[in-house]
């Protein structure tokens, strides 16, 4: 297998760095984020091309936001399975930017602190390494394109979910994902930021998902 790792919101690679090295194969994509001119189909076009040279069945592995792009990227390229983690999972036709209405999110959290509860789970040497980098610029092109199947694609699909996030609660990611996926989450310890606070075990959920 080889394992294409999609960022969420900020599109950063470096999400990944201590999940890629577990994992064969692994290509961490860094997105266009920062670029107000980049939309889906131009994160999409990103991966595709990161992807080009694989030769061995292609996974797709993708955090929050990143679950607007890699059913796109499915439907482009073969695709052995899909997984989420922690995602916003869309809806035919729904933007990233209305995900947080049509899901009822802001009925579940009133108030959230990016700093704490993002990296409330994540030890302090790799907290640093993150603040040192800067936080990375999202732009809000992508907020606003409707995502464009009519359906999830025939993927075999899986969804991970940390018990301990704060952006998107355990029993909301249930919820969601049954309605959009008819699925079960697989529950792991962690926040929203697992492959920073829990790599090892994410990285075991993964590959775990396809049989190895």
């Amino acid at each position: 297998m080889a394992y294409a790792l999609i960022p969420g919101a900020g599109g950063s690679a470096w999400y990944w760095h201590l999940v890629a090295p577990l994992l064969p194969d692994a290509i961490a994509i860094e997105l266009p984020a920062d670029d107000d001119s980049a939309d889906l189909t131009t994160y999409v076009a990103t991966v595709v091309e990161a992807v080009c040279g694989a030769t061995d069945p292609l996974v797709l592995v993708a955090q929050s936001m990143g679950a607007f792009t890699a059913p796109l990227v499915a439907s482009q390229v073969p695709t052995a399975s899909i997984v989420l983690v922690n995602p916003m999972v869309p809806a035919p036709g729904e933007s990233p930017g209305q995900w947080w209405a049509a899901t009822g999110h802001d009925q579940v959290v009133a108030e959230f602190d990016p700093i704490e509860d993002f990296f409330h789970d994540v030890p302090a040497s790799v907290r640093e390494e993150a603040f040192a980098q800067g936080e990375p610029r999202q732009s809000d092109t992508p907020f606003g394109q409707p995502w464009p199947l009519d359906r999830w694609p025939d993927v075999p699909t899986r969804v991970i979910a940390g018990a301990d996030d704060r952006l998107f609660p355990l029993e909301f990611q249930r919820r969601v994902v049954r309605s959009r996926l008819g699925l079960e989450v697989d529950v792991m310890p962690g926040g929203h930021l697992m492959a920073l606070s829990q790599p090892e075990e994410l990285a075991s959920r993964i590959l775990g998902v396809d049989g190895h």
